[in-house]
């Protein structure tokens, strides 16, 4: 599938402007690279040589440890305007690379969103049910440690943050800047979140990222969900064992 990109952001000076474009295209061509490499009707290949702390896994509310402590440093503060993006078909999803400077504390630490993208259907299972779409926000500490929040969408009510992602694949090559993209809009208010130590859901498969999937699901409307189906029905991983991983259940302290 050909790779398409569209840059979108707000006031920043040229010469900053020209850099920041000029590093999200990079990470645009080495997703796009990577790509290359897999097939998701290949996936038996892609678990030769991997560990037993693999993504996606099922949740159950019932199988979760409950997480007691009201330490307000164990939820979830999400910083939510960007300075802008590139939106990229990088050959297995619709990603968004976002400037530098979106940050996120997650369990009391502090890290870097680096892109987010989604997934047809959805990659985790929660209490039995799998949902139309999932939106992982992948975030970088300074050591490398990768944190993502997963975000699952039921068809309901249409959400205009998705329209302005996929307006961009969509219309891709028009020069319509956006000053800003607000990642709260794709978040649900109560970001209560099961929590457990996995991989990575594509090839390298990195067992190196702490997973926080929303209890909580968001909507997109089914025309919404057409359209990403435009560009792709089936990009999700199967399920993987659990292996006797904890899985805590922490409850937003908003609530």
């Amino acid at each position: 599938m050909k790779s398409t990109m569209h840059f979108f952001g707000g006031k920043v000076l040229p010469a900053m402007l020209l850099l920041s474009t000029i590093m999200l295209v990079g990470a645009a061509a080495v997703a796009k690279a990577e790509g290359a490499h897999f097939d998701y009707a290949q996936q038996a290949a892609w678990s030769e040589v991997h560990g037993d702390r693999q993504s996606p896994i099922a949740l159950d509310l019932d199988k979760a440890t409950p997480d007691f402590d009201d330490d307000a440093d164990d939820g979830i503060r999400i910083s939510g305007k960007t300075r802008g993006a590139i939106v990229l078909d990088n050959s297995h999803t619709i990603q968004v690379n976002v400037l530098p400077g979106n940050f996120a504390t997650i369990r009391g630490r502090r890290f870097q969103l680096q892109q987010f993208h989604f997934h047809t259907p959805s990659e985790h299972v929660l209490n039995g049910k799998r949902y139309p779409l999932e939106l992982h926000l992948v975030y970088r500490a300074k050591n490398g440690r990768l944190a993502v929040i997963g975000v699952l969408f039921q068809e309901g009510a249409a959400n205009l943050a998705f329209d302005a992602v996929m307006r961009r694949v969509m219309r891709a090559g028009q020069a319509e800047p956006m000053r800003e993209f607000d990642i709260s809009g794709l978040l649900p208010t109560d970001l209560s979140y099961f929590h457990y130590l996995g991989s990575l859901t594509t090839p390298p498969l990195s067992q190196n990222v702490e997973w926080h999937v929303l209890s909580n699901p968001i909507t997109l409307s089914s025309a919404q969900l057409d359209d990403f189906h435009r560009y792709y029905t089936a990009n999700s991983r199967d399920l993987q064992p659990r292996n006797d991983r904890e899985v805590l259940y922490h409850q937003d302290a908003k609530r």
